[in-house]
């Protein structure tokens, strides 16, 4: 009973860690392999969410070694890392926010029938969350999250269910091939974001550290683990659902993926009304919407916060009550917000083409930090003033250095096919 209660009350960052990770990476990204290779790619979904796993492990299994965020873990390795952290962070922000929004806002027209532009509706989003934060609603919302989480996934397992009878005497194992700069370039902004990017592993150990203050409770190391990994393979089971509802409904009948945001949340919405029946149509608009508005959220807040910690990390050492405090009523954390927001807005005003476009290029970014991000994460893990009993053991380092390896030798790979004389 004890157990069981302390499990109960270290629920919580997993929960969090699958809110921003069921997001362009599953509704997007998993519908697009199932659309235009079958299941042939539920292979590589498979094979990230395994090498990719000690490496967003280490944030929350830190936190509960040491009571500090990961950033602190990257402050003693120097402030070089610091530096390091602040650029691929802030190499990455502007387009994962404007490829998250831009989402977001074809879900919010297909739901409510407003016909705004992607760029007015993703200024409305935007301020939406900003006002959310500021007058201290995220609690809120994370609480409902919760509820439109099981929705979705129950829908999603109803969905899949009632595909199965479009598998029957079709050859589902669409050909990849490996040669093409184009099918390369899905394959590593699928894994890029699969199940998400690797900035969020900084982030689950201020969730972590903002659930023991919550609940007053240190939870052990097995029960933080133990919140983890159910949000971890909860993330991947819903990324393979989504692949087979892709392949089902799309591949199968040879519908291709639009490129325009508010067709594409159509499609999207359709993957389950095809199956279910149109009586579903506005419960899947709603939890759709609302996850991907999470998402939002969470990156509106993630990002300037992130940022705004380290900076501080450059004056000093990191305080036990200085994570879960009110970060955004601090000039710093808002400064942040005001630099994130002006560039996703940018982007999505003058550099979004269509929105495929627009998600490939923010998950082939979120790849190419991703392998420095481990590097630094792996450091911080296994330090010498980490406690032994929280260290990983050595076949989870040699786990985590196989992600790495891995990471970087697939990008290599795909910078091979390209065609370097034609530039």
């Amino acid at each position: 009973m004890a157990d069981r209660r302390g499990i109960l009350k270290a629920l919580g960052p997993g929960f969090l860690f699958a809110a921003v990770s069921v997001g362009v990476s599953h509704l997007v990204q998993s519908t697009r392999a199932g659309a235009g290779y079958g299941l042939t790619l539920g292979i590589v979904i498979v094979l990230a969410m395994a090498l990719k796993y000690p490496l967003f492990e280490f944030g929350q299994r830190y936190a509960a070694a040491t009571g500090t965020s990961l950033l602190e873990g990257y402050r003693k390795q120097g402030k070089w890392t610091l530096v390091v952290y602040m650029i691929l962070t802030i190499g990455t922000m502007f387009t994962v926010l404007a490829a998250v929004t831009a989402v977001t806002a074809g879900l919010a027209f297909q739901l409510t029938g407003l016909d705004l532009s992607t760029p007015l509706w993703s200024a409305l989003l935007i301020a939406a969350c900003a006002v959310l934060i500021a007058v201290g609603r995220y609690p809120l919302l994370d609480k409902a999250i919760k509820l439109i989480m099981a929705l979705l996934t129950v829908s999603t397992v109803a969905a899949v269910i009632a595909a199965l009878p479009k598998f029957s005497g079709v050859d589902l194992w669409g050909p990849v091939d490996l040669t093409s700069v184009a099918a390369m370039g899905f394959i590593v902004g699928l894994v890029g974001w699969m199940p998400t990017g690797m900035d969020v592993a900084a982030w689950q150990s201020f969730w972590a550290l903002a659930r023991r203050r919550q609940t007053g409770y240190t939870p052990s190391l097995r029960e933080t683990l133990f919140d983890f990994r159910l949000g971890y393979i909860g993330t991947g089971v819903l990324a393979l659902l989504f692949l087979c509802l892709g392949t089902a409904v799309m591949f199968v009948e040879g519908v291709t993926p639009q490129k325009k945001a508010v067709d594409f949340a159509g499609q999207l919405i359709d993957l389950y009304t095809n199956t279910l029946g149109a009586w579903s149509r506005p419960v899947i608009g709603i939890a759709a919407f609302t996850t991907m508005f999470s998402t939002t959220l969470t990156v509106i807040d993630g990002f300037p916060r992130a940022l705004h910690l380290t900076c501080r990390r450059f004056f000093g050492p990191e305080t036990q009550k200085e994570v879960a405090a009110s970060a955004v009523r601090t000039l710093g954390f808002w400064a942040w917000a005001g630099i994130l927001i002006a560039g996703g807005m940018g982007i999505i005003l003058f550099f979004m083409k269509d929105l495929l476009s627009l998600v490939n290029l923010a998950t082939i970014l979120s790849y190419v930090t991703g392998p420095f991000l481990g590097i630094l994460a792996y450091r911080a893990m296994t330090a010498a003033d980490v406690p032994e009993a929280y260290r990983p053991g050595r076949a989870l380092r040699i786990h985590a250095i196989v992600g790495i390896v891995f990471l970087v030798g697939f990008f290599l790979f795909y910078l091979s096919t390209m065609d370097w004389s034609a530039s």
